[in-house]
């Protein structure tokens, strides 16, 4: 086990620097840049001296070459469109907001996926069943700005039951510092499309276990379906459901540019769209290679999942 991450470890270093490569050539192949002039110009003296600030002035070659070693010492640059801050910093600040919703996000679509999912399982051909899947096709065919915009409309214009937007307002405390009305319309317009998806492969999972003949003939040895729910179709059921649904959680923790505009959340989804659209060259490294990071690291555990689920999984071509 040790060999085979300390390979997936040296791979994801390798699939990184090949990320930077083709984002830092691609992004200076497109015509212009960050400074081009709008309508008012800038005088050729003043343009001289930001491109030589941010060493705009260099061949791309040496720029990546400045980037990386920088960056190899945690030092991502100053964005261009807030000078003030660092890219780190922003990032960091931003993150921890878009990271929360991504938890609280995580937690209700899976936790509840799951259980919804499996109970269609078990009822299959039931009403319930019906509803999980009529439910569930809903979720996924539902863009979340649209499902947003009728949380808003029912529960905070219509109902008044739950504010609009912001984040962290003081009167919206429900438990003070630890949850706030604020969170929740986002979270379960965020939530729907990962719980329909996790429902869904839940429910297709565990039918196929079901129907395997060695739960048939624990049937007959006459174990309790709780116990067979526990010990044998789980388990089994995960390896499949591990496969499908581990990429969710990267888009999750990477935040929603519709719902965090629609809901007035300072998180870092708004910068996905705007740092592309200003040419903020600092910004968009950050970003592609901080998902690529978090795409090569979830794979990485998902590939771990499985000898926890199946140790009869082999990696790297071993014995586990």
């Amino acid at each position: 086990m040790s060999r085979y991450l300390l390979g997936r470890i040296l791979s994801l270093i390798f699939v990184l620097w090949v990320v930077s490569v083709i984002t830092f050539a691609l992004m200076h192949a497109v015509p212009g840049g960050p400074f081009d002039e709008g309508k008012q110009r800038l005088p050729d003296a003043a343009k001289a001296n930001i491109m030589r600030k941010y060493g705009l002035d260099q061949p791309v070659w040496r720029q990546y070459l400045n980037y990386m070693r920088n960056a190899l010492q945690f030092d991502f640059g100053i964005p261009y469109q807030v000078p003030t801050e660092t890219v780190a910093s922003l990032i960091r600040k931003t993150w921890m907001i878009t990271f929360q919703v991504g938890i609280m996000t995580v937690t209700l679509a899976f936790g509840g996926g799951l259980l919804v999912g499996t109970i269609a399982a078990y009822r299959r051909g039931s009403w319930i069943d019906t509803g999980v899947t009529f439910f569930a096709m809903l979720g996924t065919t539902l863009p979340n700005f649209v499902v947003a915009l009728w949380l808003i409309l029912i529960f905070a214009n219509g109902l008044k039951l739950l504010p609009s937007g912001g984040w962290n307002e003081p009167n919206d405390w429900l438990i003070p510092g630890v949850f706030s009305k604020n969170w929740i319309l986002p979270v379960l317009a965020y939530a729907l499309a990962p719980f329909s998806i996790v429902a869904r492969y839940t429910r297709a999972s565990m039918l196929e276990v079901l129907g395997s003949d060695y739960v048939r003939t624990a049937r007959a040895k006459g174990l309790r379906d709780r116990t067979i729910l526990y010990r044998h179709v789980l388990k089994n059921a995960a390896i499949p459901m591990v496969t499908a649904l581990g990429p969710i959680i990267p888009d999750l923790m990477t935040g929603s540019i519709f719902i965090e505009a629609m809901f007035r959340i300072p998180g870092l989804g708004k910068y996905f769209v705007t740092s592309t659209f200003n040419r903020d060259y600092p910004m968009i490294m950050a970003l592609v290679l901080l998902i690529a990071l978090l795409w090569g690291v979830t794979y990485m555990v998902t590939d771990a999942l499985y000898t926890v689920l199946d140790p009869r999984v082999r990696l790297g071509g071993r014995e586990t």
